[in-house]
């Protein structure tokens, strides 16, 4: 008999507990389409790649999750098997959403998993270029392709602009009631890349005294009738196990695989975090890109099993664009003398940035980096960056943002538009290619010398900024 009424008791607890959650009046809707390239792509994420893909390994997506509060408040989570997010694209899926749906730009957020083994999908026009040609911007494509590259990047991206219009539109058009639920856990594969080396230099190389961030956030949407619809889940980790000539997602993509394999009929959407100083290790094997996916898949899995938060409302959301100050940019002099350089890249884009000093008379001051804030009502704060954001943002963030809260922080890099890396003031300082020299290999963006050292400051006080304006609301 008191087992008959510990079990009668549960079943209450647990009824109540969902009719609790479903007071508030969320409706979700979520969506996928395949985007995988065709063979013979040529592929993004290293600079030395000679060769197109030989193979597709494992298709890439475009994934959508659509919000609306009981108050009417919406947003829009776009999510993308690339290298990264062109601000083009931003904005021309920007315009889209608010032209047809009056969707607010600071309600959509375009986030990337930086898979290095996904498409190239960068180009840039040459500093000064009377006729306007665009180039690839890799340095091994060889001119005879280059028109052939060009179209192929061109039409690839008119594709996926289409694919994430379709997703808003289905997404807009099929919102339904839903719960939502927030749980963490943790995984440790990710490791802290830069490893100091002789003469205060840093090596890319696992430093497993270096900051991380293991936490897996997730976001769990379920439909009126309890059924789990969608998991959205983070982690902070580069998406670079593999550099093998075959289209693949890499360990973010095994991990929705599995996930969508373990509970058919739910979508599974990967956010990337402060990931730009972590790695996957062990790497190179791909036993360990299947490993790592697995492991991140486990993770989710643990997650809910924990103590969920359920998610209420309502929605607000805050995007700034805050212009973050180059350090001097290189005289004519010193580029002409880096143009002789030995080290190729250097000399390569000492050369980039003499076309574009000698077409404009000068070169930028400065470049806009996107910050975002999303509140869920009193139970969620949702903070994104753009960018290769180190982990510094992450925890810093989570401890300012979250004591102000008393609510869990999830934080994104890789968000709205990924224009190079963006360090700390901490690796600012030290120096290696996250703190600048990883500048030198970018050519669709004129970055002219690395960061001014107010970078962190300017953009976290933006943050607080963003998120004390919606606490007002």
């Amino acid at each position: 008999m008191k087992t008959t009424s510990s079990i009668i008791a549960f079943i209450l607890l647990a009824s109540l507990a969902w009719v609790s959650a479903g007071d508030y009046g969320w409706k979700a809707s979520l969506s996928a389409r395949d985007i995988t390239p065709g063979v013979g792509v040529w592929m993004g994420g290293y600079a030395a790649r000679k060769g197109p893909a030989a193979k597709i390994q494992q298709p890439l997506f475009a994934k959508a999750l659509a919000l609306k509060d009981e108050e009417g408040g919406r947003f829009v989570c776009l999510t993308l098997d690339l290298i990264g997010v062109p601000k083009a694209l931003r904005t021309e899926i920007e315009n889209y959403a608010f032209d047809t749906y009056q969707l607010p730009p600071a309600s959509l957020v375009i986030n990337a998993s930086h898979t290095h083994c996904g498409p190239m999908i960068r180009l840039y026009r040459p500093p000064g270029s009377e006729d306007g040609t665009l180039r690839a911007p890799y340095n091994n494509i060889p001119d005879a392709e280059q028109a052939l590259r060009v179209e192929e990047v061109t039409q690839y991206l008119e594709d996926v602009r289409i694919a994430l219009k379709e997703l808003i539109d289905e997404c807009m058009g099929s919102l339904e009631p839903a719960t939502l639920q927030f749980t963490r856990s943790k995984c440790g594969f990710a490791m802290n890349r830069r490893t100091p080396g002789p003469n205060k230099s840093w090596k890319n190389s696992p430093n497993p005294d270096g900051p991380v961030d293991h936490e897996v956030p997730v976001l769990q949407v379920f439909d009126a009738k309890k059924n789990l619809k969608g998991i959205l889940f983070g982690y902070a980790c580069h998406a670079t196990t593999l550099s093998i000539m075959e289209i693949n997602g890499d360990w973010p993509g095994y991990a929705q695989q599995f996930l969508e394999e373990d509970h058919p009929g739910v979508v599974a959407m990967f956010v990337n975090g402060a990931s730009a100083d972590q790695n996957p290790y062990p790497r190179r094997l791909q036993v360990y890109v299947e490993r790592h996916g697995r492991s991140i898949s486990t993770a989710v899995e643990a997650a809910m099993e924990t103590t969920p938060v359920e998610i209420r409302g309502p929605l607000h959301a805050a995007l700034a664009w805050p212009e973050i100050p180059y350090q001097t940019a290189p005289s004519k002099a010193a580029l002409e003398k880096r143009v002789e350089s030995t080290d190729r890249y250097e000399s390569r884009h000492a050369a980039f940035l003499l076309e574009a000093l000698n077409a404009g008379g000068s070169l930028p001051e400065s470049y806009p980096v996107p910050v975002q804030v999303i509140r869920f009502g009193e139970s969620m704060t949702w903070i994104t960056m753009g960018g290769e954001v180190v982990v510094d943002y992450a925890l810093r963030l989570k401890l300012e943002i979250g004591g102000k809260s008393g609510t869990p922080v999830w934080f994104a890099g890789y968000s709205n538009d990924v224009m190079t890396y963006i360090p700390s003031l901490r690796v600012l300082e030290e120096g290696g290619y996250e703190g600048g020299s990883a500048m030198r290999f970018v050519r669709s963006v004129i970055h002219p010398a690395p960061w001014e050292r107010t970078i962190e400051e300017t953009l976290v006080g933006k943050i607080h900024e963003l998120y004390d304006e919606l606490k007002m609301r």
